[in-house]
């Protein structure tokens, strides 16, 4: 079983943070601080491979399984804590960005692998990132603010 996470940030949802089947790739490798109601936080965004989701170094065919949790921000300021934390999409060029993303996850899937998909719909609503994907999931949760989607990519 090979996994890609092709935005991993911290790896906050992993319960294993160091997964043996996984490689955690992301666009940033940094240590942050920053102020947050008052408290100095600090992240750790450590990747195995520093890449963009747009454009990944994989050869086609190549994951079992794709988690993809792109940012979700439009409008942050670049020092919050919410920036850096989670990252932000470009306000002019977010559509064809997750267009990119999408499609470069289901190239280097494997046929029959799964992508599991990750969105906060809290300032771009969801259905918005499905059309700009052009794809519909086969199954996921409907009603939460925080949407995770399940995409297979069938063997032609």
């Amino acid at each position: 079983m090979k996994i890609l996470d092709a935005c991993c940030g911290s790896r906050m949802f992993w319960y294993e943070r160091n997964e043996p089947h996984t490689t955690y790739m992301d666009i940033r490798k940094e240590i942050l601080t920053c102020k947050d109601r008052g408290l100095k936080r600090e992240i750790e965004i450590k990747p195995d491979i520093v890449a963009d989701f747009r454009d990944m170094p994989f050869a086609d065919a190549t994951f079992d399984l794709v988690v993809f949790d792109p940012p979700h921000l439009i409008r942050a300021g670049k020092t919050s804590w919410l920036a850096q934390k989670y990252g932000t999409l470009d306000l002019m060029s977010w559509k064809n960005d997750l267009y990119k993303g999408f499609w470069e996850c289901q190239r280097v899937l494997k046929d029959n692998g799964i992508l599991l998909f990750k969105w906060n719909e809290e300032q771009i609503p969801f259905r918005d990132v499905m059309k700009a994907i052009q794809c519909q999931p086969i199954l996921g949760d409907k009603k939460s603010k925080t949407r995770w989607s399940v995409f297979i990519k069938w063997k032609k």
